[in-house]
């Protein structure tokens, strides 16, 4: 157990998405970008209503998913919203400026009374490289050093720094200033040991994406976030370790196991094609919906008896659910995070 022999505070549950757009594998339609961010919104609004707790938005800058500003979408899901916390899913610090996130995730701050995030990643896509001028080769070092820049911003009204990839600021207010102090700021991370370290010790939470494998064996980043956390003088229990996952809910396994697969199978393909990865097969699949696999997909029990797997193995605080990983018929999508919040929360919260 990450924390000690028992968690106190309940389980944060919510959902994830990155507004795929990505033809429909039935009829091979594409939604538009603009009836794609309209049915996002309905999510959110659906997630607060059946009592999720957190609802991220990714973002991407290529044709098959709608947002490239995750601010813009969430303050408009601010709007519609009056408890759910909102939060990128992640925002490619990489490629940005520190000062221009902050400004922004401030701002939705105010704007939503104290009920934003920022969870930070180095992207698991490359186009925000180029698009912004950027080299790859400074992957890691562009990641770091921005980080650096962005806690400094967080913590001190004045701002005094100087690193390689900007200019250096002196003394400079950056604002508006959060409504939240600090402003919560997460990584998140894909399975690198070296992004745990930096978080731990940074005194950062960590969002970990599970999207295959044996979610067990996370467990060796877990606890180093744990060792980097303590090494570093912060206190372990107070710095939440959440997870982000594929998966779907519906009443019946064998129609949740269906339903899902169409979409999902040609996401991870098309994907897959781009990477090297082979095509998704049926089988394949089936093994992920597995207990030792990373899909968390399946009747609301079966949802939650695999969160509550994860949370004993891994220690986690926060799940998060990402179910449009394809087009889905929204409907669906609905249902699964009406399932989510009215059927699987309260048996994973009373766990």
């Amino acid at each position: 157990m990450r924390h000690g022999p028992a968690i106190i505070t309940p389980m944060e549950l919510g959902i994830t998405t990155f507004a795929e757009t990505i033809p429909d594998p039935e009829s091979g339609e594409t939604i538009s970008h603009g009836e794609r961010l309209h049915q996002v919104l309905a999510e959110v609004e659906l997630a607060e209503a059946v009592g999720l707790d957190v609802y991220g938005i990714g973002e991407h800058h290529r044709p098959d998913f709608a947002v490239s500003a995750p601010a813009v979408v969430l303050a408009a899901a601010a709007a519609r919203t009056s408890r759910i916390r909102l939060s990128p899913a992640v925002t490619i610090l990489s490629t940005d400026d520190p000062v221009r996130v902050f400004q922004r995730f401030a701002t939705l701050d105010l704007i939503s009374n104290g009920r934003a995030e920022l969870l930070v990643g180095r992207g698991s896509f490359i186009e925000s490289f180029p698009l912004f001028g950027y080299d790859l080769e400074n992957y890691d070092e562009l990641f770091a050093e921005k980080l650096d820049l962005l806690l400094a911003i967080r913590d001190n009204e004045l701002v005094t720094w100087s690193g390689k990839f900007r200019s250096p600021l002196d003394q400079q207010g950056v604002y508006p200033r959060p409504l939240q102090n600090p402003l919560p700021v997460w990584v998140g991370v894909g399975g690198n040991p070296q992004s745990m370290i930096r978080a731990g010790v940074n005194g950062l939470p960590v969002a970990l994406a599970i999207i295959g494998g044996d979610p067990a064996r996370f467990s060796v980043l877990a606890d180093l976030h744990v060792r980097a956390l303590s090494q570093a003088g912060h206190d372990p229990s107070t710095v939440p370790l959440g997870v982000h996952a594929h998966g779907y809910i519906a009443d019946d396994a064998s129609r949740a196991a269906d339903e899902f697969y169409p979409s999902y199978a040609v996401a991870m393909s098309r994907i897959g094609q781009e990477r090297g990865w082979p095509p998704m097969t049926r089988n394949q699949y089936d093994a992920m919906i597995g207990p030792g696999g990373s899909l968390v997909l399946g009747t609301p029990q079966q949802v939650a008896d695999k969160i509550l797997r994860w949370r004993d193995v891994l220690g986690i605080e926060r799940f998060m659910l990402h179910t449009s990983v394809g087009t889905m018929p929204h409907e669906q999508v609905l249902r699964s995070i009406e399932l989510l919040g009215t059927v699987v929360a309260p048996l994973v919260r009373d766990a």
